[in-house]
């Protein structure tokens, strides 16, 4: 079973919901969590696929992680995380609550999902990045679209196309890999379970930065006092 798996390659995806822009900011704030946590861990981290505003937060993010036991380690955020802050984005100082989902997936090398060419639609768009003269002109990232199921996965890490969609499959097949664990799923909407709305309710853990500061287990009750810490990649905090 995928929970049973001992993967040492992820797909790690952020999401922003409820809060606009204090809810993209936070999702900001999620990536570089991970980021320095893996730092932290000695493993590989690559940004695959970045959607941002205007203010540099996140919409959604996808990255790969790769490192000893990444998987198991990291399974945990999967849901809905909650952050509780006095918003940056507003002018009388208040109090903000936001979310943003955290979705984790292994990445293990398999024969057993071999995707059929007529199943999958290639979209091709150019790279975000710095402008002027080394702003991307040709249409080197990739997003593949499987038509039976409608999910998706996208790159644009690498600096060709080929690599780009290649990177795009490999993240598409983790995607359907979790979707054939449902052994009695019917339809899309069964096989990846019931669909989390990300807001207040649906949360696993929340972060709270004011009044006082705490990161809270949702499942377990537990409180951990360091929040400050843990958003700077110290997640082993969490037991």
């Amino acid at each position: 079973m995928l929970e049973d798996l001992v993967a040492n390659r992820i797909s790690l995806s952020i999401y922003a919901g409820a809060g606009g822009k204090d809810a993209e900011d936070w999702a900001k704030l999620l990536l570089r969590m991970y980021q320095r946590y893996s730092d932290k861990k000695g493993w590989r981290f690559l940004l695959l696929d970045k959607r941002e505003n205007e203010s540099g937060g996140i919409k959604n993010v996808t990255a790969e992680i790769e490192g000893e036991n990444v998987y198991s380690l990291l399974k945990k955020e999967n849901g809905v995380h909650r952050l509780v802050r006095i918003s940056p984005f507003s002018n009388a100082k208040l109090r903000h609550t936001s979310f943003a989902l955290v979705e984790v997936l292994p990445i293990i090398k398999s024969q057993e999902f071999s995707l059929k060419e007529e199943d999958l639609v290639t979209e091709t768009f150019r790279s975000s990045g710095p402008g002027g003269q080394n702003v991307q002109k040709i249409e080197s990232a990739v997003r593949i679209i499987h038509k039976p199921t409608g999910l998706s996965a996208a790159c644009q890490s690498e600096r060709t196309q080929f690599k780009n969609k290649e990177k795009a499959l490999t993240i598409l097949q983790a995607k359907l890999r979790q979707l054939a664990e449902q052994e009695k799923a019917k339809t899309l909407e069964e096989l990846k379970g019931k669909k989390i709305k990300i807001e207040w309710g649906n949360q696993i853990r929340s972060y709270i930065l004011h009044p006082y500061q705490m990161v809270r287990d949702e499942k377990t009750g537990k409180k951990y006092p360091q929040a400050e810490e843990i958003l700077e990649g110290n997640l082993d905090l969490i037991k």
